[in-house]
């Protein structure tokens, strides 16, 4: 057997040493607290970003591009993966969570202006990007260089899947809805492996952001108010 699965069960048999008494309050059911949706990239360590080792706190789902839809018969609807939580454990607060440098932006970016395409499976989810990501490359500075322009329409593809969640009558009223961006580069002010908060139920303004949210006004940061 690849070394790499033996690494990764004798991980697992240390977590299971760790974690043998911590299911004890959720082996029947769960009500997690948030929803997170973030991408899937190895880079984005879900549970590890929020500092959480709990099962039952976060109902984590990942794909590329940190997408809440998928494309039915009817046309696009929330995933499945997202919904779940908001209508069936009480969770009343859903975390989108784009990254700095994200890989599915780029290739969304290059489809866009280069016509540059992927094999059948990743165009797919890319095609679940394009015609939200479209406008916001329209919109992109004339002088911003490519990683600038990756960055902010990581920023834009954030809140346009926030965009989608409030927009859905599927989603429960209530349900707080919070767009952020995880920065691994250096991107932001702050320290590198901070998540910054870049929209909340869908105003995007930072010092209206700010004003509100006095308690984590230093954890507001856009690159791109458009």
């Amino acid at each position: 057997m690849r070394r790499t699965i033996v690494d990764l069960l004798q991980r697992n048999a240390e977590h299971a040493e760790a974690f043998r008494s911590r299911f004890d309050d959720v082996q029947e059911s769960q009500r997690p607290d948030a929803v997170t949706v973030c991408c899937s990239d190895s880079r984005v360590l879900q549970d590890h970003v929020w500092g959480n080792d709990e099962p039952g706190k976060l109902f984590t789902c990942g794909n590329i591009g940190n997408r809440v839809v998928q494309r039915t018969e009817a046309g696009e609807a929330v995933s499945g993966d997202v919904l779940y939580p908001l209508e069936h454990t009480g969770t009343d607060v859903a975390v989108v969570v784009g990254h700095t440098g994200c890989g599915a932006v780029t290739a969304t970016y290059e489809a866009l202006t280069d016509g540059v395409s992927e094999p059948a499976g990743i165009e797919h989810c890319l095609d679940l990007l394009k015609p939200h990501l479209e406008a916001g490359v329209e919109a992109l500075p004339d002088d911003v260089d490519r990683a600038g322009a990756i960055n902010r329409l990581v920023e834009y593809n954030v809140d346009r899947q926030i965009e989608l969640l409030r927009d859905s009558d599927d989603v429960p009223e209530g349900v707080d809805v919070v767009g952020a961006v995880y920065d691994f580069q250096d991107v932001y002010s702050g320290s590198r492996g901070e998540v910054h908060v870049v929209n909340v139920n869908g105003e995007t303004g930072v010092e209206a952001l700010r004003e509100a949210h006095p308690e984590v006004e230093d954890r507001i940061e856009r690159l791109w108010e458009y």
